[in-house]
């Protein structure tokens, strides 16, 4: 590409940049949706958490069917103004009860319900929220409106497959992580690091 065509693009986009940016004036939290079959749901919602915590702002997790300690936990939960809530029996296949499950899905939303009023906590992570609201643990209207009468700067990150289409409806921001290929596929274990 001839550099003087490319200088001129560039600043056209930056000069376009620029003007979104100066448009760009309203504060409030943020309701985020990550959602989708791909990898890197709960990994994106965690690396918005080390970044909130990176700002000396609070942190809560609460994780949703999960029920063993991960690596993110052992980093974030070491880390000022971080509270961790693993409230899980482990996933639903492996319990295969659906009353304890939404026994248990009820005790994780009264434990985020407590961060939801809170005007100090700066980010809340519902880590595998959206499955729980797939499968209808938790009434859908009931956490809607919650996340609604929340602090006005309090973000909410929201993770899992199936986000229901009310909650994409009144999320702020979705990212739906498609999956294109897996290891697992052709055999390949879960490995530390990488997987979990």
């Amino acid at each position: 590409m001839d550099p003087e065509v490319h200088k001129e693009r560039s600043r056209r986009i930056q000069e376009i940049q620029q003007r979104k940016q100066d448009n760009a004036t309203e504060l409030k939290g943020l309701l985020i949706v990550n959602t989708g079959a791909g990898k890197g749901k709960t990994s994106a919602a965690m690396g918005m958490g080390l970044r909130i915590a990176g700002h000396g702002k609070r942190l809560a997790v609460v994780q949703f069917l999960k029920s063993k300690s991960t690596a993110e936990r052992r980093i974030l939960e070491a880390l000022p103004g971080v509270e961790w809530h693993v409230i899980g029996d482990g996933f639903t296949w492996n319990t295969q009860d659906l009353e304890a499950d939404k026994a248990t899905a009820r005790r994780g939303w009264e434990q985020a319900k407590k961060y939801l009023v809170d005007p100090d906590v700066d980010m809340v992570i519902l880590d595998e929220l959206c499955i729980v609201l797939a499968k209808d643990y938790l009434p859908l209207e009931e956490v809607l409106a919650d996340l609604k009468a929340r602090p006005p700067l309090q973000h909410v990150v929201l993770t899992g497959r199936g986000a229901p289409a009310g909650l994409v409806e009144v999320a702020d921001m979705v990212n739906d992580i498609r999956a294109v290929k897996h290891p697992f596929q052709a055999g390949v274990a879960a490995q530390a690091g990488v997987e979990f």
